[in-house]
Parts: C-alpha cells; structure tokens; sequence
C-alpha cells in the first residue's frame, strides 16, 4: 500500500486516518475527564469505548493482511465513529465540558468519516 504523497505505507501507524483517529481519542478522554463523577460509568465509559473503538479497528483490518477483512473493519470503525458522533452530540446538550469541545470533536468526527470513506472507496477500486 503506498499514499501517492507519503512513503510506502509498512503499518498502520503510516495511515492517516489511523493516526487522527488517535487525537481524537485521546481529546476525547480530556473531554470525558471532565464529566460528572455521576457519569463515571455511564455516557464518560461509553464515550471512551467508541472513541477507542476507531483507531483499533483501523489497525485491527490492516493487522488481517486481507483487503476485504481490512475493508470490513474500516467499516466497522466508520460505525464506532457514528457511534462517538451521537455521544459527543448528548454530552454538548448535557452541557458537559465546554459547548466548544464537543462541537470541534465533532467537526473532527467528520472530517475523519470523510478519510474513512476515501480510503474505503480507494481499496475497493
């Protein structure tokens, strides 16, 4: 596999997508730091779980060595993404955090569903 600007991508630490799919997990684990100790085990837990989820999944298809399986997965962390997109959404109307931090997670939710879409559609040709 090889990005037409980068060298030849060997792991899935080269992707992209992998690597801002990072940065967003790890915003949003500052962002549910933040939430009411009532929430430790409710939208705090499950909010890290899907954020988690995306990075692992793109890794996780790439570690399969298939294109299919690789496609699947990215799939899979489209779906955790969706997933992060609706928690986030409830955390900004629950008021938790700033009203900016959800609202810059989720432009970063989109603009990584984009890349998502890009590299899934680039492996299916």
């Amino acid at each position: 596999m090889e990005d037409k600007n980068r060298s030849p991508i060997k792991d899935y630490r080269d992707l992209v997508v992998w690597q801002e799919a990072m940065d967003l997990a790890v915003a949003v684990y500052g962002l549910a730091s933040g939430f009411p100790d009532s929430e430790r085990f409710g939208l705090s837990t499950q909010i890290r779980r899907a954020a988690v989820s995306v990075p692992s999944n793109i890794a996780e298809g790439f570690g399969r060595a298939s294109r299919p399986s690789f496609i699947q997965f990215l799939r899979i962390a489209q779906g955790s993404l969706k997933e992060l997109e609706t928690q986030l959404e409830l955390a900004r109307l629950l008021d938790f955090g700033s009203q900016e931090l959800p609202g810059q997670l989720l432009a970063d939710c989109e603009r990584l569903g984009k890349r998502l879409v890009t590299l899934v559609r680039s492996l299916q040709k």
